[in-house]
């Protein structure tokens, strides 16, 4: 680290304990989830609020979940779970590791980075993908195996016709794989590096386009809001489309700070993001959000937030570029840090859970009360998301500390099961519906 820096550092390192912890607290008459949701004064401060709950065990208990549905343990001791996939022999794999390699710019980088690894697991990163196979459906996987390993941080996962894709942190690769394979042997071709100098936001997030004949790859920002200068930025917070007979790709959404999941809306065919936005700005800004990522479309990172409303922070100002920023579909809440997207297919659940996205929030760093930390089901009709949120998976925070942090999501249809890894417990878990 730069020396200046680090003495800076530790001249603010003690202050920052007490100033982090005197950001204005949240208004709760604020609903900040929906297609309009209200957004206060920016509160810039010298050093934001910050919060990491500390973690703590599940000691033998498990997620709350809705009434009429059971969740059990499908898997324990992994070596931090992200994205997962559901392949069409109804096996499972799980993409695990931790990338990324962002030198802090500032002080406060730093004591946000210290903060931020207290809400971490202390397990290493598994680099590999895991399968596990539940051909009975009992919730009990009778066979588990590392599929591949020696990954770089291993995030989006596909398969189309005969092989395996993985958008690792620098490239998306594919291996020949049939399902039923319980390892595969061969090395894995590369079909198209992905950006990665600096890789402030690592994760590389991957779906295929209903008809099997694109790919679409999220790529997260260098930075907050451009801090380390817009250069680094380039074809950063953007969702990339990738021809899959060619590999050539082009970008088809720009300013889209953090697309950290991608899936496909079934009734429609149509491509949909979680994207994490930015901080800083007050414990409730800027609300996180769920968007149909349309083909064209900017997004407003880092100029403006939630269409047009203009982030003072950026220099220079760019009054012609905010004015071609769009809104986002739906809002989620600030810093709730929606890393996993699924949707509701042939039926969902059934009642309210029938036609909708499941959503898992990691969980807030950047404000005093905590936000996210469960997985929300956002109710569709049409396509399009109506109506309020609702929890689905809660418990994972309980009474100030953390049992674990929901990050990928991914519905069976087949099974009528919804799994969701947890990277602080390390384990997936399994929701099914009562028998």
């Amino acid at each position: 680290m730069n020396k200046n820096l680090l003495a800076a550092s530790a001249a603010t390192f003690a202050m920052a304990f007490t100033v982090a912890s005197c950001g204005n607290a949240s208004d709760p008459k604020l609903n900040q989830t929906g297609g309009a949701p209200d957004l206060p004064r920016i509160n810039e401060t010298l050093v934001p609020a910050m919060k990491i709950s500390p973690p703590a065990g599940w000691n033998g208990e498990a997620p709350t979940v809705p009434q009429g549905f059971t969740v059990s343990a499908f898997a324990t001791d992994l070596k931090i779970p992200r994205q997962m996939l559901v392949l069409p022999n109804g096996d499972v794999l799980v993409a695990e590791g931790r990338g990324g390699h962002a030198p802090p710019l500032r002080p406060k980088d730093v004591i946000a980075g210290f903060i931020k690894k207290q809400g971490n697991t202390k397990i290493s990163g598994g680099n590999r993908i895991t399968l596990l196979r539940d051909a009975d459906n009992d919730g009990v996987p009778e066979l588990r195996a590392v599929l591949v390993e020696n990954l770089d941080a291993p995030y989006g996962l596909a398969y189309v016709e005969g092989y395996l894709y993985v958008a690792e942190q620098g490239a998306l690769t594919r291996f020949a794989f049939q399902p039923g394979q319980t390892g595969i042997a061969t090395r894995g071709e590369r079909v198209t590096a992905l950006p990665s100098r600096i890789n402030h936001h690592w994760t590389k997030s991957l779906t295929v386009s209903a008809d099997g004949t694109k790919f679409y790859v999220g790529i997260g920002s260098n930075s907050n809001i451009g801090e380390r200068g817009l250069a680094v930025e380039e074809e950063r917070a953007v969702v990339w489309e990738i021809d899959r007979a060619t590999g050539a790709r082009r970008t088809i959404a720009t300013g889209i700070r953090n697309p950290t999941a991608l899936a496909i809306e079934p009734t429609t065919g149509l491509l949909w993001s979680v994207v994490n936005e930015r901080d800083e700005l007050g414990p409730q800004l800027v609300p996180d959000y769920l968007t149909q990522v349309r083909d064209g479309a900017f997004y407003g990172w880092p100029y403006s937030y939630w269409g047009q409303n203009v982030d003072p922070r950026v220099r220079p100002q760019k009054p012609d570029v905010v004015a071609k920023a769009v809104k986002p579909d739906y809002a989620l809440g600030s810093h709730v840090a929606a890393l996993g997207l699924d949707f509701a297919r042939s039926g969902g659940f059934g009642g309210q859970y029938a036609d909708g996205a499941f959503i898992g929030m990691h969980g807030s760093w950047n404000r005093e009360d905590p936000s996210g930390y469960k997985v929300a089901w956002v109710p569709f009709s049409g396509g399009r998301p109506v109506g309020q949120p609702i929890d689905f998976a809660t418990g994972f925070l309980k009474d100030g500390e953390a049992r674990g942090r929901p990050v990928g999501v991914a519905f069976d249809p087949a099974k009528r099961i919804l799994l969701v890894a947890d990277d602080l417990s390390n384990t997936v878990w399994r929701i099914a519906p009562s028998r």
